[in-house]
């Protein structure tokens, strides 16, 4: 079972690679650019990444129990973000390097959409989805809340509204998307179909912007940045270990939902660390190399939390 999950875990990141590998390709050859990637980040940040939200609303029935299941999900994603908030304290607090903030939020925020997901699906099969889309719409209204402030500057952080921190596209898609999974409303294909697509341009849009952005990072010195190393062992280490004991200690899930948060929670960093460096002026090349080296290091320690889920 190790070695299956270990094997299902890789393939999963292989794929996302080859994909980045692809942007990565683009940018040397100038078909597609950092600078045109970075152009596409608001079309990302403001219209596909709330399609994802609606359309998970709107392909999921409602029953007592699957409500019951998806707020259990929506809760232990909650706390997993907060668990990893509090032990994330400690580290990256010189306020004089700007990159800590990069290296907080990717021991923070994890690969939901485009590595917790799949995963899921894979080793649980459709229950895995829907469980992981609970946790997919609370880490949006972590990332465009929390997320915001910690990667905004902090000229710009000072002159921040709580009206603008909710007004965010996270919060916007859960808004729109909510009622059709409370009232089980049924839209027109000729609404839910171009929502459909546009939301399927996430992780590939993603991936080829992440890759663009290696391009330009020093990936030869990926290894010796020596602030990647904490941040890997929060994300990957610390807060799955962590939940894992809370959940297990407290009874509070089982089975397919269990194994599904801890999916969550092992999952490394976000890809829209990349994408909120960017959209706030952060360093890239930073966030491109802290992503990918998290990223290597999952491989080993997602197999592992999901082998241990099964014991």
């Amino acid at each position: 079972m190790f070695f299956q999950n270990f094997l299902t875990a890789a393939q999963q990141v292989v794929i996302l690679y080859l994909i980045a590998a692809v942007g990565f390709a683009a940018d040397r050859l100038k078909i597609y650019t950092e600078k045109t990637a970075r152009a596409c980040n608001d079309l990302l940040f403001y219209i596909i990444t709330p399609c994802v939200i609606i359309k998970a609303f709107m392909t999921t029935e409602f029953t007592a129990e699957s409500a019951k299941g998806f707020f259990m999900a929506a809760l232990c994603c909650a706390m997993t973000f907060a668990v990893a908030i509090l032990i994330s304290v400690p580290f990256f607090r010189d306020k004089t390097n700007e990159d800590n903030a990069v290296y907080k939020y990717a021991s923070i925020y994890g690969n939901m959409g485009y590595m917790a997901l799949p995963l899921a699906n894979a080793v649980l099969g459709a229950e895995g989805v829907f469980y992981c889309s609970a946790g997919i719409i609370t880490f949006q209204l972590f990332c465009f809340t929390h997320g915001v402030w910690l990667m905004r500057k902090k000229e710009e952080n000072e002159k921040l509204q709580i009206r603008r921190m909710l007004l965010n596209p996270g919060v916007i898609g859960v808004t729109l998307g909510l009622p059709f999974f409370l009232l089980q409303l049924k839209a027109p294909e000729i609404l839910t179909s171009p929502i459909s697509f546009i939301g399927s341009m996430n992780t590939p849009l993603a991936m080829l912007m992440f890759g663009t952005y290696m391009s330009n990072a020093d990936i030869r010195h990926i290894f010796s940045n020596k602030q990647q190393y904490p941040a890997a062992l929060l994300k990957d280490v610390a807060v799955p270990v962590i939940m894992f004991g809370i959940l297990r200690l407290t009874g509070l899930v089982s089975g397919a939902l269990l194994t599904s948060c801890i999916i969550q929670s092992s999952a490394p960093s976000a890809n829209n660390t990349v994408m909120f460096a960017a959209k706030y002026g952060r360093d890239t090349a930073v966030a491109s190399k802290t992503v990918t080296f998290v990223s290597f290091v999952s491989i080993l320690t997602m197999p592992a939390m999901i082998a241990l889920c099964g014991t």
